[in-house]
């Protein structure tokens, strides 16, 4: 890695926001910087090479910053006890029974040993890519709140289980592991939630100081370090660490910090690394690859459907099998522990986007329906529980 290599990183980053702006067609923006990685990577052009030292940590900062995004990007307050805790538990326990059956299913179709890792694929959920999707428009009513507790717990449990399930030989060391990094998340979050920080805050807005960025990235790289230490992946401390933040609510300042940290540099220089990491000619060498990547994709999108038996609204059951970060953490770990097979990898790559499409085909429904709640609502004279972000009681 060198300063030229960095700026033509940077430089090519930016054609993922460019992607995005297409009004009738928006690619993603992850989508985008993975497609750039794919190109320059060792499946395209090879101008950087994905085992590099350097760009590997780097790409390591990146993953455990989008992990915390993701975790922030869940909702946490009173209204998601009781029975909207209940029955969006019990959906995600449905999918996850029905996903280990289509994992094993899967792998022996297609002579892989990873079944129970593409299980929790397909159990997966993911708050990241679902949530921002709604857009402007609010997640309101009763279903709303289980359809958000189903997709919180589905991406909790999935991360947690992703390295039990990559190296069952290590399953001990992993799971304490990911018990002392949670434990410690819940530590910061009880912390920052009971003691007042408004004094911190204040010195550090009228100073410069940017105190809670530097506080928050001190836990942050502790809890990734220890994750590492205990076999477990950076996505756990990260998510758990977001999770703690969007339980004890982060200043707006703190989050135009985290938020250009993360998009501005780390982020997409993730997403450009696990591109780069791909070799997606072993789609094309592998002819059963694609078959395996599609049917991930539609078995996720399927056994999470399949939630809609449970009363939820198909549309909205459809939209919980959005995958993103667990795919591409299941990919980025596997590799790196030699547990997967090379035609494996650009098929759960593949699986993912199948999910996302699923995903983009029927959020214009989903956000009718929540349209459908808010107007109802209005003419009951009745307010519902909604999606409301938790950090708005802080002041910036």
């Amino acid at each position: 890695m060198s300063f030229s290599l960095l700026a033509l990183l940077c430089l090519v980053a930016l054609i993922g926001p460019l992607l995005n702006l297409n009004r009738k067609f928006p690619v993603p923006m992850v989508v985008g910087e993975l497609i750039v990685g794919i190109i320059v990577g060792q499946t395209g052009l090879q101008i950087f090479d994905a085992s590099d030292e350097t760009f590997t940590f780097m790409a390591e900062v990146g993953f455990a910053l989008v992990m915390f995004a993701a975790g922030a990007h869940v909702p946490l307050g009173p209204e998601l006890l009781g029975p909207a805790l209940r029955n969006g538990a019990l959906r995600a326990a449905f999918v996850g029974a029905l996903s280990v059956p289509a994992g094993l299913g899967l792998a022996h179709l297609f002579g892989s040993d990873n079944g129970l890792l593409y299980a929790v694929i397909l159990a997966s959920s993911s708050a990241s890519l679902v949530i921002p999707s709604m857009g402007n428009t609010p997640i309101a009513g009763r279903q709303g709140v289980e359809f958000l507790v189903q997709i919180a717990i589905a991406d909790a449990v999935a991360i947690v289980l992703l390295p039990l399930a990559i190296e069952p030989s290590r399953a001990a060391r992993a799971a304490l592991g990911a018990v002392i990094v949670i434990l410690v998340a819940v530590a910061y979050g009880i912390f920052m939630d009971r003691f007042n920080m408004r004094q911190v805050r204040k010195v550090s807005k009228k100073n410069g100081f940017a105190l809670e960025i530097r506080i928050l990235l001190v836990v942050l790289f502790s809890l990734a370090a220890i994750a590492v230490a205990m076999n477990v992946s950076v996505m756990l401390a990260g998510f758990a660490l977001g999770i703690a933040a969007s339980y004890a609510g982060q200043p707006k300042r703190l989050k135009r910090q985290t938020f250009a940290l993360t998009e501005g540099l780390f982020g997409p220089l993730f997403f450009v690394w696990l591109g780069a990491s791909i070799d997606l000619r072993q789609l094309a060498e592998h002819p059963k690859a694609i078959g395996l990547g599609l049917g991930l994709g539609l078995a996720g999108l399927l056994v999470h459907g399949a939630s809609g038996f449970l009363r939820l609204p198909f549309p909205l059951a459809v939209a919980t099998g959005g995958q993103l970060g667990v795919p591409i953490g299941a990919v980025t770990l596997a590799l790196t522990a030699g547990t997967m097979e090379t035609w494996e990898a650009p098929a759960i790559f593949l699986g993912a986007v199948v999910t996302i499409a699923g995903v983009a085909v029927t959020m214009p429904l989903v956000r009718q329906f929540f349209k459908a709640q808010q107007r109802a609502e209005r003419a009951g004279g009745e307010e519902l529980p909604a999606k409301r972000h938790v950090d708005a009681r802080v002041e910036g």
